[in-house]
């Protein structure tokens, strides 16, 4: 696996905090973030279900520029 690591939140303290990579081979974004509650995931089931192999998570906005920077990463190397 070559995964290009973006950013953690920057606004933490560096440990188990939000996290983006950019998966080259597999051309995936890979997020570690915070798990979403009952009521959220209650709230995203009402548009479909989530299959046992996704999750719901949650990413602060303030990482919005390291998204952005993952999204141009993921197009610098050409994944489609």
């Amino acid at each position: 696996m070559a995964l290009r690591f973006i950013a953690k939140d920057p606004n933490t303290n560096g440990e188990n905090c939000p996290t983006v990579w950019v998966d080259e081979e597999k051309g995936e974004f890979v997020i570690q973030g915070w798990k979403a509650d009952e009521a959220t995931q209650a709230e995203c089931l009402t548009v479909g279900p989530i299959p046992d192999t996704e999750t719901v998570l949650r990413l602060p906005v303030r990482m919005t520029g390291v998204l952005r920077e993952a999204c141009d990463a993921a197009e610098r190397a050409n994944l489609r």
